[in-house]
């Protein structure tokens, strides 16, 4: 059932009171704490929250920052209390995300001979360099028809899921990141993706084997078995700083690094002019 409000812009799915509380609790915040953090009265929260009153564009815009709100919800919220959305959202071949375009196919293109690829909010993948096509052979193409979801890709057992040697840890990885996601968004589409992911059969027996050397309680590593042999790496994110359009914040490239010499090694030798390259 849907609830409607009339605010000052009319109706709208659930009124604002209701979205700052669900922000709140996400937040695990009283209402004590966020009325002395955005400096305004717990009365005055508890009536916002109620409907009892509409805040000013000025206290909404605070609270976001309070609440650490991201920005697609900003938009919703701003609609909700009756205010215009703020962020906008564009393709990713709009002109005006030229400079942003270039700035990640420069990233994917000079992280090769190492992999590369740059997704959405979703996981789906956006781009990719050359070394990407080299380390999906064998994936089932239904897995690699577009959109490409590249956590379903690594865990879905016609996947990557397979030939991934420390499975148990790279799954557990996952699982904690996207979990993570979901808590700091509260994106249905992320946790039905999680549900998704934990219905796959887990690794098989002696498929959790440690990689040596002094990784061991940094971070997870990925070790892949290829035709190059086993790889092993590590991974970065990278995101774009303080953006104001919905698409560019919810863009990250993710970046595979050697994690010791032999897997350097091999992939330098790769033909990197065999293989395509994914553009944005």
């Amino acid at each position: 059932m849907t609830t409607a409000l009339t605010s000052r812009a009319g109706s709208t799915a659930a009124p604002f009171g209701e979205h700052l509380r669900q922000w709140r609790q996400r937040r695990r915040m009283s209402q004590l704490d966020l009325s002395t953090d955005a400096d305004i009265s717990t009365r005055h929260l508890s009536f916002v929250e109620t409907g009892r009153s509409l805040p000013s564009r000025e206290m909404v815009l605070r609270l976001f920052e309070r609440l650490d709100v991201p920005l697609r919800e900003r938009n919703t919220m701003l609609m909700a209390a009756g205010y215009a959305p703020m962020y906008r959202e564009r393709a990713l071949d709009d002109p005006a995300l030229a400079a942003a375009r270039r700035a990640v196919e420069c990233v994917l293109k000079g992280h090769e001979p190492f992999p590369a690829l740059a997704v959405d909010r979703h996981w789906s993948m956006v781009a990719a360099n050359r070394v990407v096509h080299h380390l999906l052979v064998g994936v089932d193409a239904a897995l690699l028809a577009p959109p490409v979801n590249v956590l379903r890709l690594s865990l879905h057992p016609q996947g990557l899921a397979p030939r991934i040697a420390n499975l148990g840890q790279w799954r557990s990885s996952i699982f904690e990141r996207l979990r993570q996601q979901v808590r700091a968004t509260a994106d249905p589409v992320l946790a039905a993706m999680l549900d998704e992911l934990q219905q796959y059969p887990g690794p098989t027996q002696g498929s959790d084997m440690s990689l040596d050397g002094e990784l061991l309680g940094v971070v997870v590593p990925l070790r892949l078995a290829t035709p190059l042999g086993m790889l092993n790496f590590i991974s970065t994110t990278t995101v774009f700083g303080s953006p104001v359009d919905l698409t560019l914040q919810e863009l990250a490239v993710e970046s595979f690094f050697p994690a010791d010499d032999a897997t350097a090694q091999a992939l330098r030798r790769l033909p990197l002019d065999q293989g395509p390259t994914s553009a944005l």
